[in-house]
């Protein structure tokens, strides 16, 4: 289980890792972004420093889901789980939708969202992202895991501002489904900048203290006592209402104490003295005026119009493919959580939440599935804050973790591997033949000129000098000035001579490099790295560096709190 007050990155399956590691009722706010099985596969682009996409492109993730052992599993798991409502829900929807991709998502979703609500505080709250696709099922299994009531708002974000598509309405926004899990839950009043439009159309009045909008001083019913009693001969009981003094403004004003015990009408008298009521040049009811508060802004609405996505040249993108902007999350942290509270992204990707998280002091767990992103969540995190402190989990640690790793995802222990000297996959070997490249390596001999070197990772354990030979036709036909051969096993004694006589990259101003280089895991976790020049730094993107809560100049009034 996690131990109070520390940060941990998980690499595993979600359900998995919720279920041995996250204790009950631990996490204050869950947010996720799982796959919208939209039936795409996405990439992570790293562009190389001559603006090409194609040779840096890997996918990062299939989302694409099939009726197979593991969703009949998770059914099951459902079935079982002593939630009728979510079993005979999901019971009905299999009946319906029979078994099928959406299906398979849907019962994988399920048995997840069962888990999310058990490691939920009672006065935690949960945000699902997701887009049309899918979210009419997904908001369906909420009420039946959670139970309808706990439902709070569907969260409209317009994620972009047009869309061609033939035969229907452009597509431009997702959606999230907001949801407590008790009654006493945690909200903060979070506030946005007004909106010109906004201003013009509500606040059309104006007098010496500033702009205005008018509100009723009224509420539905008649009363017996006090407000409903007349007053300057105006009588609320003629309209079926009652007088309805705005308590949540008069303390902001700061005229609650004395004020409070004062009558109704005598409130009232003491607002008209302040000229905060609007007698209207016709009719007889009077309003409150509400005056424009500048430095509040307007609350925060479900339609969310004013946060832009990440845009393909904007400095916030790292390359993820579903990638959210870094305001959207802090948005609903400031509005779901407190500081030193904990948030969970159980499908963290690129580490969006994460950093959120750490930006505004609270503590986080997050979980991913591939090395792909939990290598760009460490690094975005150094960048972001170089004093940041977390744990990583499920990564290996010694060779014998690494060659499990190997051994069970060839992928991933590839991704893991390049993760390690920091170099650039290369389409990951999901699909086709990669051509002897797994990676890449740019460097500036010069500072000036980008070259790269191609690395390769082996885990088998048959290794032999043809893989170094493999590696010498590779970089001739790649026009690399160097090969970088990531070996699972110890290279034989003719591999490291084959290597030698592949000879040296000469540089003028920076020496010699061994053309064709051989590391191991050891020395993978020795802290080895490629031998070359200058890495060109502009291959990742590079997180901007942030101020975290803790630090001087920030505080939740930058969020509008």
């Amino acid at each position: 289980m996690i131990p109070e007050g520390r940060n941990r990155l998980f690499y595993g399956d979600n359900l998995h890792i919720l279920r041995e590691h996250i204790a009950d009722e631990s996490v204050d706010l869950i947010y996720l972004d799982p796959p919208f099985n939209s039936n795409a596969n996405y990439n992570v682009l790293f562009k190389s420093p001559d603006g090409i996409d194609s040779q840096s492109q890997i996918e990062a993730f299939e989302d694409t889901w099939h009726w197979n052992d593991n969703a009949e599993r998770a059914f099951d798991e459902v079935m079982t789980s002593g939630n009728t409502d979510a079993a005979e829900m999901l019971r009905a929807m299999r009946s319906f939708l029979k078994e099928n991709d959406m299906m398979a998502y849907l019962a994988m979703m399920c048995v997840r969202m069962l888990e999310l609500r058990r490691v939920l505080k009672p006065t935690g709250s949960l945000y699902l992202h997701c887009d049309p696709t899918a979210s009419h099922y997904l908001k369906i299994l909420l009420d039946a895991v959670f139970g309808p009531a706990s439902f709070s708002n569907e969260v409209i974000w317009q994620r972009t501002s047009s869309h061609n598509s033939a035969k229907r309405w452009g597509p431009v926004h997702d959606t999230i489904l907001y949801y407590s899990k008790s009654q006493d839950y945690v909200w903060n009043d979070v506030f946005q900048s007004y909106d010109e439009s906004y201003l013009d159309r509500f606040y059309r009045f104006e007098d010496e203290k500033g702009r205005f909008r008018i509100g009723d001083l009224t509420g539905a019913g008649v009363r017996t006592g006090d407000s409903g009693k007349e007053w300057r001969n105006v009588n609320p009981t003629d309209v079926g209402r009652h007088w309805a003094v705005p308590t949540a403004i008069i303390e902001r004003l700061g005229l609650n104490g004395t004020f409070d015990k004062l009558s109704v009408q005598a409130k009232l008298d003491r607002l008209d003295e302040l000229g905060l009521i609007y007698w209207p040049p016709k009719g007889r009811v009077p309003q409150f005026k509400r005056y424009l508060e500048v430095h509040r802004g307007v609350r925060i609405q479900d339609l969310i119009v004013d946060i832009a996505p990440i845009a393909s040249q904007a400095a916030e993108r790292l390359g993820y493919p579903t990638q959210k902007p870094l305001a959207l999350l802090e948005r609903i942290l400031a509005a779901s959580s407190n500081e030193g509270d904990v948030v969970l992204d159980p499908f963290c990707g690129c580490g969006t939440t994460i950093h959120a998280a750490e930006k505004m002091n609270r503590r986080w767990i997050g979980i991913d599935i591939t090395h792909l992103a939990i290598g760009l969540i460490r690094r975005r995190l150094v960048e972001a804050f170089p004093r940041v402190q977390y744990d990583v989990i499920g990564v290996p640690k010694d060779a014998g973790a690494a060659r499990l790793l190997a051994e069970t995802d060839k992928h991933q222990f590839q991704f893991w591997a390049l993760s390690m000297i920091e170099a650039v996959p290369y389409k990951g070997g999901r699909k086709g033949a990669d051509g002897g490249v797994d990676g890449y390596i740019y460097f500036k001999p010069d500072g000036r000129t980008t070259e790269k070197a191609v690395v390769s990772v082996k885990g088998g354990a048959n290794v032999g000098v043809g893989m170094i030979r493999d590696l010498i036709a590779t970089i001739e036909r790649e026009r690399a000035k160097v090969g970088v051969l990531i070996s699972l096993e110890d290279p034989t004694s003719r591999m490291r001579i084959e290597a030698a006589t592949a000879g040296l990259y000469k540089t003028e101003a920076l020496g010699d490099f061994p053309r064709i280089q051989i590391l191991t895991i050891e020395d993978l976790f020795d802290g080895r790295k490629a031998q070359l020049p200058w890495i060109d730094p502009t291959v990742f993107k590079k997180a901007r560096r942030e101020k975290s809560a803790g630090d001087a100049g920030f505080g939740q009034g930058d969020l509008g709190v």
